[in-house]
């Protein structure tokens, strides 16, 4: 009689509807909304839904030396790293950022006895299960391949959480109030995603348009037709920008440079 009066939700969506309006009817907090409403919409998605894909992967040769291997740890501020040999399909272990440290207090050491296992999913493993392999076997990254066992991307546990609970806050996202701007290791800008347009200018001397968009993420995302994902790159008023941070959807932060004279000729 009471399902008769008053039926439950019959689908996912009328469970999501059912959510929105315990929220408005202060059942539940906005926060336990979006949470509530993200393991839901995740029992849709799969491994390859949430990867970085393969051309945007940060990788270390096996070969390189450690030089070049510390300039990339620092430049990229990963603390985990697929290892590749001969060709970027051929990967063959994580290593960890901290582990480099031992090869600085010891040159003799062998990299590839810094290697841990690398763990590989298939494009179509659903986020549930893959969060429950990640929480049982204690592995923070994993190796997307695609049908044919080529190398589609990487996943890590946050990416699976945020799909989740959204933007995951860390020290690399924090603000301190005074300026959204930063200059990295390399010279490089760190700029992020909801900066003024007009700071962007004034800082990079620059007069990218603001009549139409605020943020230089709307303006990014506009300019190349849809919100970039990590690793991807738009190059226009002379600088580049490139997405080191995504989250829920928009870009945290920018990594902005000079465009050179050989990016100027091609995309003029």
């Amino acid at each position: 009689m009471i399902e008769f009066l008053s039926p439950g939700p019959d689908s996912r969506a009328e469970l999501i509807s059912s959510i929105a309006e315990a929220e408005d009817r202060e059942l539940i907090e906005p926060e336990s909304r979006k949470m509530l409403e993200g393991v839901i919409r995740m029992a849709d998605l799969t491994a390859g839904d949430a990867m970085v894909a393969a051309p945007r992967m940060d990788l270390l040769s096996i070969d390189a030396p450690y030089e070049q291997l510390l300039y990339s740890v620092i430049k990229t501020a990963h603390s985990r790293f697929p290892v590749y040999e001969d060709s970027r399909d051929n990967i063959i272990g994580i290593l960890m950022a901290k582990d480099l440290l031992k090869v600085q207090r010891a040159p003799e050491i062998n990299l590839r006895a810094l290697l841990r296992p690398a763990v590989f999913v298939p494009e179509s493993k659903g986020l549930n299960e893959l969060l429950r392999d990640f929480r049982t076997n204690r592995n923070h990254l994993a190796i997307v391949i695609d049908e044919f066992g080529n190398t589609a991307g990487l996943i890590t546990i946050e990416d699976v959480l945020e799909e989740i609970v959204g933007e995951i806050e860390d020290e690399f996202d924090e603000k301190d109030g005074e300026s959204d701007i930063y200059t990295l290791a390399d010279g490089s800008q760190r700029v992020a995603g909801d900066t003024l347009i007009s700071v962007v200018n004034q800082a990079f001397d620059t007069s990218l348009p603001d009549d139409a968009f605020d943020t230089i993420g709307g303006l990014v995302a506009h300019q190349i037709g849809h919100v970039p994902r990590r690793g991807e790159s738009a190059e226009f008023g002379g600088l580049v920008f490139s997405a080191m941070l995504t989250r829920g959807g928009t870009v945290r932060w920018f990594k902005v440079t000079r465009a050179t004279a050989d990016e100027l000729d091609t995309t003029g």
